[in-house]
C-alpha cells in the first residue's frame, strides 16, 4: 500500500508557496518526496510519483489526485486506486471509505515533518536545499521510530 498526498508548506499570501508531494509505505515511512510550485496541479505531479508502485499495491490519495490518467496508469501497472472522487465526477469511480481511512499514516508523516521549524516556515529559499532539509527531517523521523 502507498499513500500519495500533497501538502502546502510555507507562506501562502504573496510569498513563497511550495507543495510537498510524498509517497509513503503503509507505515507512513517516506518512499518518494517531490516539490512543486504552489500553483501546480496535484494530479499532474501524481503521474510522476507512482513509479514505485507495483502490482497488487494500493494507492490511497486525496481528491486533488482524482484524474482518469492517474487511474489508468495505476491499472496498467496492476495497482489499485483508492482515490477520493471529486463531487462533480459522473460516473463516480469505485471508492472504499474504510480503506481511505488508512491515509492517516501519511497525515501523521506530514505532521511530524512540520514540527521542524526550518521546514514549516521555509527558511531555505532554494528548492534543492529545502528538499534536502525535508529528507534530513524524514531520516530523523525514521531513526526516532527504531
Amino acid at each position: 500500500m502507498a499513500d500519495l498526498r500533497a501538502r502546502a508548506l510555507g507562506r501562502s499570501r504573496g510569498g513563497l508557496t511550495t507543495k510537498l508531494h510524498a509517497v509513503t509505505d503503509a507505515k507512513g515511512r517516506p518512499v518518494t518526496l517531490h516539490l512543486t510550485a504552489g500553483q501546480a496541479h496535484d494530479g499532474n505531479t501524481g503521474l510522476g510519483l507512482i513509479g514505485t508502485l507495483q502490482a497488487g499495491q494500493t494507492l490511497l490519495a486525496d481528491a486533488g489526485y482524482d484524474q482518469n490518467a492517474l487511474r489508468e496508469k495505476l491499472a496498467a501497472c496492476g495497482a489499485i486506486a483508492q482515490i477520493k472522487p471529486l463531487a462533480r465526477r459522473n460516473p463516480t469511480p469505485a471508492f472504499d471509505p474504510k480503506a481511505y481511512q488508512r491515509r492517516n499514516h501519511i497525515e501523521r508523516f506530514f505532521s511530524k515533518v512540520k514540527q521542524f521549524r526550518a521546514i514549516a516556515t521555509r527558511y531555505e529559499k532554494h528548492d534543492d536545499n529545502f528538499l534536502n532539509l525535508i529528507r534530513l527531517a524524514s531520516i530523523r523521523i525514521l531513526v526516532a521510530r527504531l
